[in-house]
């Protein structure tokens, strides 16, 4: 009899034709988030006790009426802890140390740390990292937590030390999310400014990659308050190139259509299609 085989979670692993059972996903330019599979996995991740959206207090943009509205838990948005698995499977060796410029909530650093990679995030407000550091000492053990720095990456990252084997990040995508009035964070700056700090945080987090290294962004469009796109991707890919490193893979996150339906009618008034998308931009330093 085949010896059944199970996962992280203790489920059994269902082999199938399409490699689930060695890579978690299929390694396509298309991830499906609406996918059964995908969502058991962010499921099982999110009953370990990750609560993202703790420690965030920020303004989102309505995309339709460039108008900035309060967050609250409705609107804050949570990195998928699932996409987390893997891309750390397909592009960080076993064990390997992350460094995440832009870490924001628990979610990378905890599930890193729980499949044993060594991870270092960096986030400017104190209150993200006090919550980030109470959720990771209720799911990890004391001699496995990430470690978490408080500050502008612009000024840490000159005195981190060490080779990190994959840089990895989700960040402000502009001013869409405003974090905090802070002096240093890029989201409260006007887009000449920020794409000058944000050039600057990630030649620096590139420059402590190994060589053959990867780093992964997961970035989106976002629309001026003319309505239209502003460039923030191929800005983010044109900032890597600058530093010396490669574009090497490029895929597309499916996201929930979740209230794009209803948004619909309103969006094409004015003929703006509804983005249920994200890009995985992947960068290899030579």
């Amino acid at each position: 009899m085949k010896k059944q085989n199970y996962d992280l979670f203790g489920q059994p692993i269902i082999e199938d034709v399409i490699l689930r059972n060695k890579f978690i996903e299929p390694p396509f330019s298309v991830l499906d988030t609406k996918s059964g599979n995908w969502q058991k996995r962010k499921k099982q991740w999110k009953e370990l006790g990750i609560k993202s959206e703790i420690g965030r207090n920020s303004s989102v943009i309505n995309m339709d009426t460039q108008s900035k509205i309060k967050n609250n838990a409705n609107y804050v948005s949570i990195f998928d802890p699932a996409l987390c698995e893997v891309l750390y499977h397909w592009f960080c060796p076993s064990k390997g140390k992350i460094l995440d410029p832009f870490a924001g909530g628990s979610v990378r650093g905890i599930v890193a740390n729980y499949l044993e990679y060594r991870y270092t995030g960096i986030d400017i407000r104190q209150e993200q990292i006090d919550s980030n550091r109470e959720q990771a000492l209720d799911i990890l053990n004391v001699n496995n937590q990430p470690n978490w720095y408080v500050g502008d990456s612009n000024l840490i990252l000159d005195n981190l030390q060490g080779d990190y084997d994959f840089v990895f990040s989700c960040p402000p995508y502009a001013d869409l999310e405003v974090y905090s009035d802070l002096k240093g964070d890029i989201s409260n700056m006007d887009y000449v400014n920020f794409i000058k700090a944000y050039q600057e945080i990630i030649a620096k987090s590139c420059n402590l990659l190994k060589s053959g290294g990867y780093a992964c962004f997961v970035v989106g469009e976002v629309r001026n308050k003319q309505g239209n796109y502003i460039g923030f991707v191929p800005d983010t890919i044109k900032a890597f190139l600058e530093c010396g490193m490669s574009y090497y893979n490029e895929a597309i996150l499916l996201n929930s259509i979740a209230s794009a339906s209803m948004r619909a009618n309103g969006n094409m008034k004015t003929e703006k299609l509804v983005k249920v998308h994200q890009n995985v931009l992947v960068f290899k330093k030579p």
